[in-house]
C-alpha cells in the first residue's frame, strides 16, 4: 500500500513538474519576433538584467539589516556553574566562606538605541543605495537594449547578404547556361563559361560562408536574451521603413545627467559626503536604554538548584562618551574628505569622456549616413550599368568578360549598400546610448 502511495506520489511529482515546464514554454515567444519584442523579452529574461535584479534584492536586505537596529533590541541567556572551590574570607578570628557550590542565572535583556552614528548613517543613506542599485539596474538594461540590437541587426545583416548572394546566383546559373550554350553552338570559345563557372563558385562559397555563421549568431542572440536553448525562432525588420527614418531624425544636444554612468558617480558623491559627516559625528556621544531581568539560583546540591529563585530586574541608560582615540577620529575624517574629493574628479573626468565619446559617436553617425547615401547611389548606378552591359552581351555587342565585370560590381555594391545601411544603424545605437536617450 505505502509503494502504491509512493508511486502516484512521484507521478503527480513529474506531471505537475512537466505542465509547469509546458506553461513555462508557452510564456516565451517563438516564430517570427521583431526587434521589439526580441528586447521585450531581453529585458525581462537577460541574465545580466536578472543578476542585477538579484544584487538590488541583496542590497535592500541589507539596508533593513542596517536599518533594524533602531528597534528594540531583545536577548536571553542562562548560565550555570558549579564553584570547585567557594571564596573564603577572614572576618575577626573566624574564617567564613560566601557562595553555593551550584548557581545558576536565566537573563532577559531589551536595548533600545536612542542616539548611535551608525543609525544616523544608516537612515541617512538608505535612501541613496536603493536610488544607486536601481541605477545599477537601468545600466544593465541600457547594456542589454545595444548588445541585443546590434545582434538582431548582425543576423538581419547576414540575412539580407543571402538574399543578395542568392539573386546572383540565379543570375549567374543563368550566364553560365547562356554561355556553355554559346560554345556549343561554337560562337564563343570555352573561357566564357569558364569564367562563368569560376563566378559562380566564388558566390557560392560566400553564400555558405554566410550561412554557416547564421547558428552561432542566433546562439549569440538567444544567450544575451536569456532565451531557451530549446527553442528557437526566426526576426523580422522593417528594412523600408527604417531606411526612410534615417536622416529624418533630430539629434537632441547632449546632456550629462541624462548619462546613468553620470547619475551612478552623483549618487556614489553623495553617499561620499554623508560617510564624510559619519567619520565626523564619530565626536557625538552613543545613547542607549534597556531593561534587565535576571533570575538567580544558588543551592548546595544540584538536585534542589531550581526549588528556589531570586529575581533582580533593573531599568537604566548608557551613555558612551569618546575622548581620545589617539587621532584615529581626525585621519578618518581627513580619507572621507579625500574620497569626496577624488569623487569630484572622477565626475570631471566621466564629463569629458562622455563628452568625448558623444562626439565620436555623432561625427560616426554622420559620417555613416553619408556614406550610405552614396554606395546606395552607387548601387543604383551599378544596377543600370550592369542592366545596359546585360542587353548589349545579349546582341553581341559586349564581351563576356565586361559582363563579368558588371556583374561583379553590382554585387561589390549591393553588399556594400547593405553593410552601409545596418552600419547606419549601429552607429545610430551608439549615438543614442552616448546620449543617454535609451529607454
Amino acid at each position: 500500500m505505502f509503494k502504491k502511495r509512493l508511486l502516484l506520489v512521484g507521478l503527480s511529482s513529474l506531471l505537475f513538474s512537466k505542465v509547469a515546464y509546458s506553461q513555462e514554454e508557452n510564456r516565451v515567444p517563438q516564430g517570427v519576433l521583431s526587434l521589439d519584442q526580441v528586447v521585450e523579452f531581453a529585458l525581462l529574461q537577460s541574465p545580466i538584467i536578472r543578476q542585477a535584479q538579484i544584487d538590488q534584492e541583496i542590497g535592500e536586505r541589507d539596508i533593513k539589516s542596517n536599518l533594524a537596529n533602531w528597534y528594540p533590541q531583545i536577548t536571553a541567556s542562562a548560565a550555570g556553574a558549579y564553584n570547585i572551590k567557594l571564596q573564603q574570607q577572614i572576618i575577626g578570628d573566624q574564617l567564613i566562606t560566601f557562595g553555593q557550590k551550584y548557581n545558576s542565572n536565566v537573563l532577559l535583556q531589551a536595548n533600545q538605541t536612542l542616539f548611535n552614528r551608525d543609525q544616523l548613517f544608516a537612515s541617512k543613506s538608505s535612501r541613496y543605495y536603493r536610488q544607486q542599485l536601481q541605477q545599477v539596474i537601468e545600466d544593465a538594461r541600457i547594456n542589454t537594449v545595444v548588445d541585443v540590437s546590434k545582434a538582431f541587426y548582425s543576423i538581419l545583416l547576414s540575412e539580407e547578404q543571402i538574399n543578395i548572394l542568392d539573386q546572383n546566383l540565379n543570375r549567374l546559373e543563368k550566364q553560365y547556361k547562356d554561355a556553355f550554350s554559346r560554345f556549343e553552338a561554337g560562337l564563343v570559345d570555352k573561357t566564357d563559361y569558364q569564367r562563368a563557372s569560376i563566378a559562380l563558385t566564388n558566390v557560392k562559397s560566400d553564400r555558405n560562408r554566410v550561412t554557416n555563421s547564421f547558428d552561432a549568431k542566433y546562439d549569440y542572440l538567444k544567450q544575451l536574451m536569456g532565451y531557451p536553448d530549446s527553442l528557437n525562432f526566426t526576426i523580422e525588420f522593417d528594412t523600408q521603413g527604417a531606411e526612410g527614418a534615417i536622416g529624418e531624425e533630430v539629434v537632441d544636444p547632449l546632456m550629462l545627467e541624462n548619462r546613468v554612468e553620470y547619475q551612478l558617480l552623483q549618487t556614489q558623491q553623495t553617499l561620499n559626503e554623508i560617510e564624510t559627516s559619519y567619520e565626523k559625528w564619530n565626536y557625538l556621544p552613543e545613547l542607549s536604554a534597556y531593561y534587565r531581568y535576571n533570575l538567580n539560583y544558588f543551592n548546595s546540591t544540584l538536585n534542589s538548584l531550581y526549588k528556589a529563585q531570586y529575581p533582580i530586574s533593573s531599568v537604566g541608560v548608557n551613555l558612551t562618551i569618546p575622548i581620545f582615540q589617539g587621532g584615529k577620529r581626525i585621519h578618518k575624517v581627513k580619507a572621507a574628505e579625500l574620497r569626496v574629493d577624488r569623487g569630484t574628479i572622477e565626475i570631471e573626468n566621466l564629463s569629458n569622456q562622455i563628452r568625448t565619446e558623444y562626439s565620436t559617436a555623432l561625427a560616426a553617425y554622420n559620417s555613416s549616413v553619408y556614406e550610405w547615401q552614396l554606395i546606395r547611389e552607387n548601387m543604383e548606378m551599378a544596377e543600370e550599368v550592369y542592366n545596359i552591359i546585360k542587353l548589349q552581351y545579349d546582341e553581341g555587342i559586349k564581351s563576356y568578360i565586361e559582363l563579368v565585370i558588371a556583374e561583379t560590381d553590382l554585387q561589390t555594391a549591393q553588399i556594400n549598400h547593405i553593410n552601409a545601411f545596418y552600419q547606419v544603424l549601429q552607429d545610430k545605437l551608439d549615438l543614442r546610448k552616448a546620449l543617454g536617450t535609451i529607454n
